[in-house]
């Protein structure tokens, strides 16, 4: 057999083993909605059966068990610090006095934006949006929880490597600490900005619907109160230890939700309604997506350059748009690799040659992958653990397909695209 064949034999069976991860994507899009039953039982099973395929398909025929090992330390990475953060987060207890109007909530959501960058999209969503559903209880909907995803938890984040996964990796390949905030704060201050004034227009009217009446009545009782404040230093340690060494990094994340849990008063954890059930939903669907994701990531790092990306604005929109589905921190270490070979330089050796020669380039492949992960809740780690927490209390969350076709397709596409002209395109002006 000629050497051409057995290349495209390989070529089709890496083909082939991406429908374990777009069967996975097309089951928690749908799934909840055609067989909400049968999913709520049985998604744990099926995420782990699909990843298992691939896994087996990579340890039995492609000989290659090490990548099946490194997928499951980065998923171990990942839901030691989800899951940290969620436990400790939990043990902080925060009430608001007064209406939450408009301007208030607007307000909220700007410092939530930029205390991600302090505490990480995940560390702050988790800390914030407890607080945010109890400020807006007699009028939250849909458009309080996603529009607190599209802010706090993906597009806040943009500005510091502690803030989101895609910008730490960069760091750790050499991108300087603070290269995002010179090179990001206008489009971040541009896209967050323009998000915001949506928001308001649409919580507005909502205000304007609820009824007087009620408004008062939720208002009347209420005090300013926070209790647990002392978990902040574990919320502090847990997003300091992404530093940290694999191994220890997870320990000392682990070792901060076990001490946050103990010493917690119960009163606390029952008045934020904690339980483990969003964690554990989490963890059981992220396990198929850490495993199933592996052959669509490699063809696409194999393929990028062939694909003709060259301008900024092409890796702009190609890395959001796989931000959106796969996980964005690997989405942009792929396109990151395929910078570094459209450049003809080194991911590994070569970023100081890179820098000054391709920064629209890295600020396209940083600003895509960190916006884009608002796109659905699977693009970035805290989607999902915020729509959990807010149906656990109750409030009403669109289903993965509604959350992209009434909020993330009339939203965010024409803010990205308003980014992209004044970014990337002939007519740019930063």
């Amino acid at each position: 057999m000629s050497p051409l064949i057995l290349e495209n034999i390989g070529a089709a069976a890496s083909l082939w083993m991406v429908l374990p991860f777009v069967l996975l994507l097309l089951l928690i899009a749908l799934a909840p909605l055609w067989i909400p039953q049968l999913w709520e039982k049985y998604h744990a099973h099926t995420a782990i059966a699909l990843g298992l395929i691939t896994a087996c398909y990579y340890v039995f025929v492609l000989r290659r068990g090490d990548s099946v090992v490194h997928a499951a330390r980065e998923y171990f990475s990942f839901i030691s610090l989800v899951g940290s953060l969620y436990v400790v987060s939990g043990g902080i207890l925060i009430r608001i006095k007064g209406e939450a109007t408009p301007g208030v909530n607007t307000l909220y959501l700007f410092l939530g934006a930029l205390l991600a960058n302090f505490l990480g999209t995940t560390g702050a969503s988790m800390l914030l949006i407890r607080p945010w559903i109890r400020m807006n209880k007699y009028r939250v909907t849909s458009l309080h929880v996603v529009f607190f995803i599209f802010l706090v938890s993906n597009v806040g984040g943009a500005l510091t490597p502690i803030a989101d996964p895609p910008l730490f990796l960069g760091f750790l390949k050499g991108v300087p600490f603070w290269w995002a905030l010179e090179n990001c704060w206008k489009p971040w201050l541009l896209t967050v900005g323009v998000i915001l004034c949506v928001f308001y227009g649409l919580d507005f009217l909502n205000f304007r619907r609820a009824p007087l009446g009620v408004r008062e009545d939720k208002v009347h009782d209420e005090v300013w109160q926070v209790d647990g404040l002392w978990n902040l230093l574990l919320v502090f340690g847990v997003v300091c230890s992404v530093w940290l060494p694999f191994g220890w990094r997870e320990l000392a994340m682990v070792s901060a939700a076990v001490v946050s849990w103990y010493a917690t008063p119960k009163r606390v954890h029952e008045a934020n309604h904690f339980d483990f059930a969003p964690v554990k939903e989490v963890a059981w669907l992220f396990v198929g997506i850490f495993l199933t994701m592996q052959p669509a990531l490699e063809i696409l790092g194999a393929s990028a350059d062939s694909l003709g990306l060259h301008s900024p604005m092409q890796f702009f929109w190609s890395t959001g748009a796989l931000s959106g589905v796969l996980d964005n921190a690997p989405t942009y270490l792929a396109f990151l690799a395929a910078g570094f070979g459209v450049a003809g330089l080194n991911l590994d050796t070569d970023m100081g040659q890179f820098l000054p020669q391709q920064t629209q380039l890295l600020r396209a492949i940083s600003l895509g992958a960190v916006f884009f992960g608002a796109m659905t809740y699977l693009g970035n780690g805290p989607n999902l653990m915020v729509k959990k927490i807010a149906e656990q209390q109750r409030v009403h969350t669109p289903s993965f397909m509604a959350y992209v076709l009434r909020f993330s397709l009339p939203v965010l596409v024409p803010v990205f695209a308003l980014v992209g002209l004044l970014c990337f395109s002939k007519w740019r002006v930063f």
